[in-house]
This record gives C-alpha cells, sequence and structure tokens, in this order.
C-alpha cells in the first residue's frame, strides 16, 4: 500500500486539513485580531481542503479495488 504514490498525495493532504484545522482552533481560542481577521478564512480553507481530502481517499479507495 505504501508503495503507491497517491498513498502519500493523500497523507500530505490530510496533514495540510490537520494543520489547518489546528491554526484555526488555536485562532479562535486566543481570540483577538488573528481571529478577527483570518478566522472564516481559515474555515473556508479547511473546508476546500478536506474536500480534496475526501476526492483523494476515494480515488485512493477506488484505485486499490480494481
Amino acid at each position: 500500500m505504501q508503495d503507491q504514490p497517491l498513498f502519500y498525495v493523500v497523507v500530505l493532504a490530510v496533514l495540510i486539513v490537520l494543520v489547518i484545522l489546528a491554526t484555526g482552533i488555536g485562532g479562535f481560542a486566543r481570540g483577538g485580531e488573528f481571529n478577527r481577521k483570518h478566522g472564516n478564512r481559515l474555515m473556508r480553507w479547511r473546508i476546500i481542503a478536506q474536500a480534496v481530502a475526501i476526492v483523494l481517499i476515494l480515488l485512493f479507495i477506488w484505485m486499490r479495488s480494481g
């Protein structure tokens, strides 16, 4: 499984989602100017990154089953 390049792309996509999520939660917890300025943008980027990660995961599963 790990010998397929798409596996590493999926892992990278999931890690990107994790970083965006952690940054958003950290900014929300601290509040202040950073959260006001970047909170909604981070949420939009997280949703986009999650959608990409889900598509890549489904593509990986589909390729492994065929």
